[in-house]
């Protein structure tokens, strides 16, 4: 099977979220499984810096202007295709915004064209290889079905939502600038509330949806997480599912992991007690094995729950507790922690912005990982952190709820217990779970068995892969 994943960033290129995690590890992982998988990325400078070996498949006059179309390689050895328009992509800030958090004002020819050229390869731009599937990902490759439609159709269309409340929409003067058919523009097509959306069309013409956990496929269906695109998900619920991402081994892996001070496994957990010591140094805190961290790796936004936490400061650090928090977003979010910081330095340690290497590291070194969302489609820091054995502190929503189980005393007596679960999205609700975190923390060897079982826990990409094989082959054998 050929297919070709459409998407807007790609680890370890270029990465602003959990999005790029799944471009680079997913295709990797389908190899095992007998797809041959390529990936159409936007000429960004670190997708081209990244891309070796690359040769011309074609020049094209697009509606947002010429631009060209390279096929290479990763230095894994995944396989790109590249579109070189340096008009559209060569610019300073991220992929989406400006310096100054300001999204391009041409942001609907830049991602469209990324859709467009996705047709294209289905109708054989490259003599040499055409895929029999396109799957996008995000609202940035959310036009790939429908320029697949106006052109009849000639591969089938996978479209995964990764989070439904970012939806590209747009002024609806743009929808005559970006070649689609003018009957498209409809409430049954892209239109929605007299705008041009892009996840809607998405969502609209895919042959099949996805999202990135079973339980955020089934709550997208409701008004409370459809935004606003609940009526039309659940139109399409036979064939909406749930494919839970996963987390790559060659990157996340205490036992093989060279950003962190000591590597470690279940069986050797030596080296986290040195990994802990080394945060607690590096962040200015007391450094001591007896009070449990807490951690957070996060964009700092309301959706996050990071709210939450600072309301919940006191409540850890009165019952003799720690927090390092790594992350950058709201504005006054990150004035109100690193005053919070600033407060109680022995306890409280914050750093704003975000590093990689950083991140590895406070996955090593705390003891519990903090993810309190309001929504989460799946969540992959409660991922590393299980892997890490930082036990997960979540919310029992979306990807959440589906690999955390909560350290109650029936799941402890069954051995199923892999962290802390708490159901009201309230300051509360959150402290309850703290408590009960503390009350784990005062049975060593309860602790000790919990984190056991949850760094032993699989949710590496096979098995996501095999699932997405599995639609693959399905949708292929339909007419």
């Amino acid at each position: 099977m050929r297919i070709l994943h459409v998407c807007s960033e790609l680890f370890p290129l270029l990465k602003t979220g959990g999005l790029a995690d799944v471009a680079g590890a997913l295709p990797l992982a389908l190899a095992r499984h007998g797809v041959e998988a390529r990936v159409l990325l936007p000429g960004f400078p670190a997708i081209l810096s990244g891309l070796h070996d690359a040769g011309e498949v074609g020049q094209l006059e697009t509606f947002a202007g010429p631009v060209r179309l390279l096929h290479g390689r990763t230095a894994d050895g995944l396989s790109l295709y590249v579109i070189d328009a340096p008009h559209l992509y060569d610019r300073p800030g991220n992929p989406y915004h400006d310096a100054n958090q300001i999204a391009y004002a041409d942001n609907p020819q830049r991602f469209a064209v990324l859709g467009w050229v996705a047709a294209l390869l289905a109708n054989g731009l490259d003599p040499h290889w055409r895929p029999e599937v396109v799957h996008g990902h995000d609202w940035h490759a959310g036009l790939a079905p429908a320029y697949l439609a106006a052109m009849g159709r000639p591969a089938k269309s996978v479209f995964t939502i990764h989070n439904l409340a970012y939806q590209g929409i747009f002024p609806a003067s743009f929808h005559a600038e970006l070649a689609l058919p003018a009957h498209f523009f409809d409430v049954h097509g892209v239109e929605y509330h007299g705008r041009l959306s892009f996840m809607k069309a998405g969502v609209f013409f895919a042959d099949r949806i996805t999202t990135v956990s079973p339980s955020y496929a089934a709550e997208i269906t409701t008004p409370e997480q459809g935004c606003g695109l609940d009526g039309l998900l659940r139109g399409r619920s036979p064939v909406l599912s749930g494919i839970l991402n996963g987390v790559d081994d060659s990157v996340w892996s205490p036992a093989n992991d060279a950003l962190i001070p000591a590597r470690y496994s279940a069986a050797r957990i030596a080296g986290k007690a040195k990994c802990k010591a080394a945060l607690q140094e590096a962040c200015g805190l007391e450094v001591t094995p007896d009070k449990p961290l807490f951690a957070v790796v996060s964009r700092l936004t309301e959706q996050k729950g990071l709210h939450l936490v600072l309301a919940g400061l006191a409540e850890i650090t009165s019952r003799g507790g720690q927090v390092a928090l790594l992350g950058s977003g709201d504005a006054q979010m990150e004035a109100a922690f690193s005053a919070a910081a600033a407060a109680d330095p022995a306890n409280v340690a914050v750093r704003i912005g975000y590093d990689e290497d950083y991140a590895h590291c406070i996955m090593a070194g705390s003891d519990v990982i903090m993810v309190p969302s309001r929504y989460e489609p799946c969540g992959l820091t409660q991922l590393y952190g299980l892997k890490y054995g930082a036990l997960p502190l979540v919310r029992r929503v979306g990807g959440l709820a589906d690999t955390v189980v909560d350290c109650s005393l029936e799941n402890l007596d069954a051995g199923t217990a892999t962290g802390m679960v708490f159901d009201e999205f309230s300051v509360d609700g959150f402290t309850q779970g703290v408590r009960r975190a503390f009350a784990l923390w005062s049975r060593p060897k309860d602790w000790k068995t919990v984190r056991s079982r949850a760094m032993g826990m699989d949710f590496g990409w096979d098995h996501a892969a095999r699932e997405y094989a599995g639609l693959y082959r399905a949708l292929l054998a339909t007419t």
